[in-house]
């Protein structure tokens, strides 16, 4: 085993040692039988000596590193029996879990967020301080901030009255707020599913008034509440087909989209998934062509407007006529 070492090694680690030592952790998390030296500092790209030291930290903080030799060579594990203190996660699936407390920012004040912060605290409250210390600082190398979202901590109620009416399978009757016209009306809906999509928070259902599924955004529901009415999900439902031609969130049916972009955006579009159905073919000019089977709704319009002069849609000629429209509309603005 490596020989022991001070707590002075072990705060004085920097981001890149971090970045090795959390993939030195999901290593030995993953072999039951042990990791050879020779093959960790291969798979780590670093020296024997450095192993050593990165053994030596995660010990430190409490890791349960163990080692057996066979044949002449040391083979490094975890011990199968350890628990993190009191709580059954192998330490990588702990770390993985305090990593994902960034990707809940997005959803403060709601119900969401303040579970899993109970959890994360229960979850730190078993672990010994060496550990502790030892996942802030991992968690302070590893961020994810994130994007462009909606705040939700005023409809801490509302989320609350979706989610058992989903668990419960309870009809709801609520007012909404339509986004485009701002018309406000009352309708009941039997709640399939709450969904996070793009930084936004919807629900989709049945809804009584149109008699069709659709989508709702969260934060334009003005006013909900359970009725008595107990609801069964329509059987033909299926989650993944009615989101999987959609662009955003609006449910339309799929059609060719093809977009030419400028070589400015090439590698920008190309190293993206944007919709399962998406292919993509370099031009000679340095540029790229999109092509996907998606619904040609306003959320794709503006997605390409989003580029300026960058992209061009080339077909549907709808779509193309939508775009053109909205930056004409735009150019006399400055006019």
């Amino acid at each position: 085993m490596p020989p022991a070492r001070g707590a002075g090694t072990f705060l004085a680690m920097r981001g890149d040692q971090l970045a090795r030592q959390w993939q030195l952790i999901q290593h030995l998390a993953r072999s039951r039988a042990g990791v050879g030296l020779d093959e960790l500092a291969e798979d780590l790209g670093c020296v024997r000596r450095t192993v050593y030291r990165d053994l030596d930290a995660l010990m430190y903080a409490g890791f349960p590193v163990t080692s057996e030799k066979r044949d002449g060579k040391a083979y490094y594990r975890f011990l199968d029996t350890f628990q993190m203190g009191q709580v059954p996660f192998t330490p990588d699936e702990l770390l993985a879990l305090a990593f994902s407390e960034d990707l809940l920012k997005t959803l403060e004040g709601t119900v969401f967020h303040d579970s899993i912060q109970a959890a994360l605290a229960k979850v730190r409250a078993g672990l010994g301080p060496e550990l502790s210390g030892y996942l802030e600082r991992l968690g302070d190398g590893f961020r994810v901030l994130p994007g462009p979202h909606k705040r939700y901590a005023a409809f801490h109620d509302t989320i609350r009255v979706l989610n058992e009416g989903v668990l419960e399978n309870r009809t709801l009757s609520m007012t909404y707020r339509t986004g485009r016209t701002g018309e406000e009306s009352t309708r009941n809906i039997d709640p399939y599913k709450v969904w996070y999509h793009g930084g936004a928070l919807y629900v989709i259902g049945h809804d009584h008034r149109s008699e069709e599924i659709r989508t709702f955004a969260v934060d334009r529901i003005r006013a909900i509440e359970s009725t008595s009415d107990d609801f069964e999900i329509d059987p033909s439902f299926d989650f993944d087909a009615y989101t999987a031609s959609s662009f955003g969130v609006v449910a339309e049916p799929a059609v060719p989209i093809r977009i030419r972009f400028s070589a400015q955006w090439a590698s920008f579009v190309g190293e993206r998934e944007w919709h399962a159905s998406q292919k993509t073919e370099a031009l000679p000019n340095g540029g790229l062509e999109l092509t996907m089977e998606v619904g040609g709704s306003q959320e794709l319009a503006n997605w390409v407007l989003s580029f300026g002069g960058g992209a061009e849609v080339l077909e549907p000629a709808s779509l193309r006529d939508e775009v053109r429209a909205s930056l004409e509309a735009a150019l006399a603005n400055y006019s």
